[in-house]
């Protein structure tokens, strides 16, 4: 296979950042070599456990993301009959929860949860990224931040999907529709939470805001917090049910957001580059991997050279100055 340069720049850093040996490096080089250039054909003869078969998601952000799918669902089903309340189908709806009042103490309850699951996932991003960070393994491109690689992905997978390209462009741990839908969500619970304190606390809000401007603040929040709700009920419907569990290749569920883990299939199709520290990283994918290209006789006969594992090892610098000498009898033959 011939790395593009995003991969390439992935590679090179991934094997950095765990300092592997010559050896090593020799080995992951071999087997990207003999990956044939046609993704399609590798993800579409790999095995592929449906719970998952390499790990993505911490303990951490499956509960946070447990508190936060759970919460949305239950306070959009009890905060909708509270504002429609006079509705027909608000009426029966409040009542079997014991009344107006009661429908009302269950929200605010659960808008508590909510907002401390927002809490947890912030401090778990800034924590985790301060450990990472201070272990010198930090690298931006693994995180939810947009980039400008972004936009270029979005637009070779449209030309992927057009016909006019044979692979889908590399992508990494969060692809271009994960990172739109994140920031919306993101966004859509800012909404939510602020509006939502407005109704609570309207004595803090008309305090800080300019008088003549406070009555035209809460009448905002009050259309906002509703129709955002809404907006965002169907959102979760319509796109992020679709994309992770009913999609082709997805149905009937995907189980990563029990299991932390991804499928083998579905991390080279759509998050390629952090296959490729799977690689680097697990022994047990690497012998996975070169045996089923062998038994599948996907193997390439003659292998592509790929610069960044020559680059890598001229970097190495050990104390015994073996990797030195092993590099410098390789230049000479």
């Amino acid at each position: 296979m011939k790395l593009s340069s995003d991969a390439s720049a992935v590679l090179g850093t991934s094997m950095r950042q765990n300092k592997i040996s010559v050896e090593i490096s020799r080995e992951i080089e071999e087997l990207v070599a003999m990956m044939p250039n046609d993704k399609k054909t590798i993800y579409q003869n790999v095995d592929s456990n449906p719970v998952g078969d390499l790990f993505r998601y911490s303990v951490h952000i499956r509960i946070q993301h447990l508190l936060t799918f759970t919460t949305f669902l239950l306070l959009a089903f009890t905060g909708l009959p509270i504002h429609y309340h006079e509705a027909f189908w608000a009426v029966p709806f409040n009542n079997v929860l014991g009344g107006l009042d009661v429908t009302r103490v269950i929200h605010r309850t659960l808008a508590l949860t909510f907002v401390v699951a927002m809490v947890y996932h912030g401090l778990t991003l800034v924590l985790g990224s301060m450990r990472k960070i201070s272990a010198g393994r930090f690298d931006i491109r693994q995180t939810i931040i947009p980039l400008m690689k972004d936009a270029r992905d979005f637009s070779a997978d449209m030309a992927y999907f057009a016909g006019k390209r044979d692979n889908r462009p590399d992508m990494d741990k969060f692809m271009y529709k994960q990172k739109i839908h994140y920031f919306a969500a993101a966004f859509g619970n800012t909404v939510m939470v602020v509006s939502g304190s407005s109704f609570l606390f309207p004595e803090f809000w008309n305090s800080v805001l300019p008088t003549q401007y406070a009555s035209h603040w809460q009448e905002m929040m009050r259309l906002s917090h509703p129709h955002e709700a809404l907006l965002a009920l169907l959102v979760i419907a319509f796109w992020h049910w679709y994309n992770v569990h009913l999609a082709p290749g997805r149905f009937p569920m995907q189980w990563t957001y029990l299991t932390g883990k991804l499928t083998r299939e579905h991390q080279i199709e759509e998050h390629f580059l952090e296959y490729l520290r799977n690689l680097v990283e697990l022994p047990d994918e690497r012998r996975y991997m070169r045996e089923n290209l062998i038994e599948s006789g996907l193997a390439v006969s003659e292998p592509v050279q790929n610069g960044v594992f020559e680059d890598y090892r001229k970097t190495l610098v050990t104390v015994d100055g073996s990797a030195a000498t092993e590099l410098a009898e390789e230049t000479r033959q």
